[in-house]
């Protein structure tokens, strides 16, 4: 699950040709964030993922295995 996320969130950045420093930016999160969520790290607060992915016109979602 979070590297679907992940490869989400990177392949959203790409296509709107944001370098991970802009998007953390725009997001209004740090860029370590913006790493770690590319990453997939798997403890991240919900809240600042969300802001990322408002600017894609995303957002976190419950999903039945």
């Amino acid at each position: 699950m979070n590297q679907n996320l992940a490869n989400y969130i990177k392949s959203k950045r790409k296509a709107f040709s944001l370098n991970q420093k802009d998007l953390a930016e725009k997001a209004g999160v740090g860029l370590r964030f913006i790493r770690d969520l590319e990453q997939g790290k798997k403890t991240l607060r919900m809240d600042k993922v969300n802001q990322v992915l408002s600017l894609f016109g995303a957002e976190l979602g419950v999903v039945d295995r």
